[in-house]
Parts: C-alpha cells; structure tokens; sequence
C-alpha cells in the first residue's frame, strides 16, 4: 500500500479530532478564557509563571509528552503484529482517548488552582483515593527518571556526536529564557537566536564528539542527575520553558523534513500489514493497546498536564491548542514513525535484525526508516538527525519527570522545602539507576501506565459527574483503558508466576489491588452523584 494514502488518511482523522471533536471535549469542560488561571493567580516566580505567548507553552508541553515513546511503542507493536492494527490504534485512540484524557487533565488542574489530578482526587472521590493514586505515581515516576537517566546516558556513550547539540542546548535555553523573562526582548527575535545558535550545536556536533572514557557511562549518570537536580528547582521560565521550547523545534523540523521527505520518495509499505493475534510479547488485546502506548494515550501525558502545564497555562483560550493539539501532534509523530518503519523493512526478520545489529533497538530501526524518508534532504545525516533529535526529548522528559514528582511529593509528604523533596527524589532514582534495579522493574511500567490514564479518566468523570456534566465521553474511555490495562497486568502476572519470577509478579499484583481499591472508591463516589447525568 502506498504510504502518502495511510498519511493522508491520519492526518485526516487527527485534523476532524481537533476542528471538531475537541470542540464538543471543550464545552463539556467548561472552558473559559475569562477566568484567572493559576499562573496568574497564585505567581510565585518559580513554578506558578504564565508562558510568555502560548507558543512557547505548546513547546514545552509537547516536548515533555513526546520523548522517544510514541517512536520505540508503535515500532514494536508494527515488529509483533503488523503496521495496520498499530495504526489504527494510533488514530483512534489519539483522537478518542489520549488527547480527551490530555485535554481533560489539564483543564481539570487549571481550574482547581494547579494541583494535579492524584491531589483533586481527594476532592470528588476520597483521601483514600488520594493517597493511593498519589503514591503509585510517585514510585513510577522515580521509576521514569531512572530510566531515562540510564538511556540518556547510554546514548551519550554510544553516539558522541550526539552530546554537544543536546548538552549545549542548555545554557542557550537559559539565554533564550532571560531575553524573554529579564530583558524584555521580543519573542520574535530570542526565538531567532535561540534557534541560530542551535543551528550551529547541529552542525559542530559531529565535528566535536565528547568522549568521558572507560568510565564514561558513569560520569553521564552522576551528570544527567545533577542536571535533573537543577532542572527541577530552578524559576520554570529561566530553564524548563526555553528549553522545551527550543527542542520542540527540532521535531517540528524532522516532523517537516520526514513528511516532505514521503512525499518525494512516496514508498509503499512494504512491511506487513497484518502477522498474527499472539505475538511474542501477548496477544493483540490488550497487549498493543499497552504497546503503543504514548503513540495513542498515555497517563504519563496527564502528570505533565496537571504538573508543569497547568501552572504556566497564561489563559483558558489556549487550553484546547496545547491540551488536546499537543497529542494530536504526537500522533503525527507516531504515525511517522510507523510508515517510515513499515516503508523501509519488508519483514520481520530484517527488522529483528536492525534491532539487534546496532544495538539501539525500535530506536535505531526508526532512525533508519527516517534516514530512508529524508535522505533526498539530508542526504546521508537523516538517521544522525533522528537520533539528536530523539535524545533531546529523551532528557527533556528527564527534567521535566523530576520536576513533577517534586509537586507530588509536596501534595503527598507535605515536603515544603523544594530543595529536600527534590534530593530525595533524585537520591532514590539515583539508587534504581547505578544498582540496575530499574532493569527487574520496568517490563510493568507499561501496563502500569495505562492503568494511570484509566484512573485519571475516572477521576475526571467523577468531576465531571460532581458538576452535573455528561460524562460518556470520559467515562467510556477510562473504563475501556481499565479493562485492557488491568487485563495486561493480569497476562503478565500469570506470565511471571509461570517463569518464577516473584518480584514481578508480586509488583503486578499490588498493581492490580492499586487498581480495584480505586475502582471501587469511584463507585462510591458515582453513587454520591447518583441522579446526576451519564
């Protein structure tokens, strides 16, 4: 099949998500420009700072949802049962499920003063709620951070060329941040600089590979947690926003550049539509839906919504460009990553290989299938591009996970001192990344993940049921998440019971037990609002 018609066919459905069905998801939730948005009302200089225009925002809010996630899921989900289920999950769930549950975190924050949603739970479900879904999004994202500690620093060692474009990004952010923020200066003209400066990071980075010796993957992960350190307890607007901002220009660069780059190659796929219904890591349902996973929704997404968004959003009115566009632009990247895979391997077994011969996995066949789509722009810097590209998301993330699990373990420990919290916080991934303890812990995070967009689906019906709204449009989705992620949870307990592997399965478990304590307190609360319209 010829890839420029499944472009066309995406991009279709993602443009009537955002022209029309975000539209009836933005009245159901009540926005309204007139209001006094957190950033306004509770300023405090350091976390609480209205974006400067909404385009900077809409940077940094995407370049902290999109990571390498919405790349290495759909590429492994097309590896096990074909490029066709794997796209029409991204379609459909981006539009559907992933940016209502993006839309609906961030409103939901804004208009309760900025706190995230495990915090608001506590409001229109119980404490109990609270703290339960509080402290399993803690523990996962100490997890997240340790993770991408370890990946970026492995890439760092990997590809040194890579280090000085993503490593000197930061201290131009920083200068973007006080042109706009101290010195007034047009967002025009930082913009510019900003982007000129990057331009040359780009073009010095193969010429100036930073090498660290034997020793360099361990002096990366000291580094790269020293900077999440940093990251998390500096003013938002000096680092945090300039910086997402900046790096969301590179994927709208290769987002430009691989869609041009179909259009002059316009490949057919050539990789299998569909292979099988049990793969190798689980059946089709629910196992690609969790596979996927940020390509279509994450609960990931709505930390970030209801964490750092929420606190800069300057206005109501770009509630919906930044909420629900942000995942429509994900799923653009997903889907890319999907043709670019599907229209440069034939089949699976010259993909596994690509996974296994460059040793950088889904990431490495992506950085390939993009490499093919721009090579008549690129010539033959395309998979280079893919890969600076990616590992700057990878530690925008980095910074950006560190910074909201700050938030939580204020609203959960009541930790007033940002200093402290974030220490510890750093101190207990630091611990996951140097023991490799990460390692036994993360084949769950993907299931776990999806169960965090269920429960804060949940959480956003029961506001929703607390205002007197409809709710099917929330309703439906979360409990279609619930049911596939704790039925992954399930499969892949009886998987690790069968292998003998008792921390797993044991972690599954109290996952599961996290899941049905929260189902059963938003039954409870359904019944306070019975009468109410579903």
């Amino acid at each position: 099949m010829n890839a420029l018609l499944i472009a066309a066919l995406a991009l279709g459905g993602f443009g009537w998500g955002y022209r029309v069905y975000a539209r009836v998801i933005e009245r159901l939730l009540g926005i309204d420009p007139g209001r006094v948005p957190p950033s306004v009302g509770r300023y405090d200089g350091v976390d609480f700072v209205p974006a400067k225009n909404w385009l900077v925002l809409f940077g940094h809010h995407f370049a902290s949802i999109a990571g390498a996630a919405p790349i290495i899921g759909p590429v492994i989900a097309l590896s096990v049962w074909g490029w066709l289920p794997a796209f029409i999950w991204i379609v459909l769930g981006t539009v559907f499920l992933g940016a209502v549950h993006d839309f609906g975190a961030l409103a939901l924050s804004v208009q309760n003063q900025g706190r995230s949603v495990a915090d608001i739970s506590q409001d229109v479900i119980s404490r109990r709620a609270k703290v339960v879904f509080s402290l399993f999004i803690f523990l996962a994202l100490i997890l997240v951070i340790a993770v991408f500690v370890f990946f970026c620093a492995t890439t760092f060692v990997a590809d040194p060329a890579i280090v000085l474009p993503s490593v000197g990004l930061i201290p131009v952010a920083v200068l973007v941040g006080m042109l706009l923020y101290r010195f007034r200066v047009k967002g025009i003209t930082a913009e510019v600089i900003g982007i000129a400066l990057l331009c040359v990071l780009l073009v010095l980075g193969p010429f100036f590979p930073v090498h660290l010796g034997t020793h360099g993957l361990k002096i990366w992960i000291v580094l790269l947690l020293i900077y999440a350190f940093v990251a998390s307890i500096t003013p938002v607007h000096i680092l945090l926003q300039p910086r997402d901002y900046l790096s969301s220009f590179l994927l709208f660069a290769g987002l430009i550049i691989g869609y041009a780059g179909l259009v002059i190659t316009h490949p057919r796929l050539v990789y299998p539509a569909y292979i099988q219904y049990k793969g190798d890591i689980g059946m089709l349902w629910p196992m690609l839906m969790v596979t996927v996973a940020c390509g279509a929704i994450s609960g990931f997404h709505s930390l970030i919504a209801s964490g750092t968004t929420s606190k800069q959003l300057p206005s109501e009115r770009y509630a919906r460009r930044i909420g629900y566009g942000a995942m429509v632009a994900e799923g653009i990247v997903a889907t890319l990553a999907l043709i670019a895979v599907a229209g440069t391997f034939s089949g699976r077994g010259a993909l596994q290989a690509c996974f296994a011969g460059n040793g950088a996995g889904p990431v490495g066949a992506f950085g390939e299938g993009f490499g093919f789509l721009a090579r008549p722009i690129l010539g033959p810097y395309g998979k280079l591009a893919a890969m600076i590209i990616l590992n700057s998301f990878i530690l925008t993330t980095l910074d950006t996970a560190t910074r909201i699990t700050r938030y939580i373990a204020e609203e959960l420990f009541h930790i007033t001192n940002r200093f402290v919290s974030t220490f510890l916080i750093v101190l207990a991934a630091g611990w996951l990344t140097w023991s490799g303890q990460w390692k036994k812990i993360w084949p769950v995070f993907g299931a776990s993940n999806q169960l965090v967009a269920a429960l804060v689906l949940l959480v956003l019906s029961s506001w929703l049921l607390a205002r007197k709204k409809q709710v099917l449009y929330t309703f439906i989705p979360g409990l279609l998440m619930l049911i596939t992620a704790i039925s992954a949870l399930l499969l892949q307990m009886i998987s690790f019971i069968r292998s003998g592997d008792v921390l797993l399965a044991s972690i599954n478990a109290a996952l599961c037990i996290t899941a049905f304590l929260m189902v059963g307190e938003s039954a409870r609360a359904i019944v306070r609002y019975r009468g109410r319209p579903i």
